[in-house]
């Protein structure tokens, strides 16, 4: 019964070596010359100015909300176009729909301003 366990043991051991032996040599094998410019706080290309508390504009999370509804759309249109030829035209039909609502909304956003980045 234990002999069904091997593999997933090995499995494991191997997946833990290979992820902490390049860590490990690149720790013990690479240049450390630390200097201010690597130990300087870094915060998406500048030096940081406030508190780090403090509160983002609603417009970025405006354009996070339309990456990630624009990037599952192209994420449900590879497997459909993958298939389209066994799913017929239902299934080319309610693809449309579905990006038909997808265009709607984006006009829709366009025309509120969410895209411009004052």
């Amino acid at each position: 019964m234990l002999e069904n366990y091997l593999p997933i043991l090995v499995f494991l051991i191997m997946g833990t070596l290979f992820g902490v032996l390049p860590i490990l040599a690149g720790r013990v094998l690479g240049p450390h010359r630390p200097d201010s410019e690597k130990l300087s706080p870094y915060e998406c290309g500048f030096e940081a100015f406030e508190d780090s508390r403090m509160k983002f504009d609603v417009r970025y999370y405006l354009v996070a909300i339309l990456f990630i509804i624009f990037d599952l759309e192209i994420a449900f249109l590879f497997p459909w176009a993958i298939v389209l030829d066994e799913i017929g035209m239902f299934g080319y039909f309610a693809m449309v729909v579905f990006l038909g609502i997808l265009v709607i909304g984006f006009i829709y956003e366009w025309k509120k301003g969410a895209l411009e980045w004052e």
